[in-house]
């Protein structure tokens, strides 16, 4: 559930995040927020531990890198396409000037 469900929509935060110019340090709140949701609701629908610091760390951890990738991603795709004549794909993350 943790990477099915709430992955989709840490990536979808992720890409969310980057395409609005928002700044990296947002994505730590989001991912807390999420892992929060995650741990009530395997909580509600599975009866799962709700107050277990290790599974929120975990689902913390995994939602952050998901974010983090979209994050990076979309934020290199979008600095290539707006700007062509200053910079071009340097990796699936990054850039670099022409």
């Amino acid at each position: 559930m943790t990477v099915a469900l709430f992955g989709g929509a840490a990536y979808l935060t992720g890409q969310m995040l980057a395409q609005r110019w928002r700044p990296a340090w947002q994505i730590l709140p989001v991912a807390l927020l999420l892992a929060v949701a995650d741990r009530f609701l395997l909580y509600a629908l599975f009866d799962a531990e709700l107050a277990s610091l290790s599974g929120f760390l975990i689902a913390a951890a995994i939602l952050g890198a998901i974010l983090l990738a979209a994050y990076y991603l979309t934020r290199a795709r979008k600095m290539v396409q707006q700007y062509p004549w200053l910079y071009e794909r340097s990796g699936p993350f990054g850039w670099r000037e022409k």
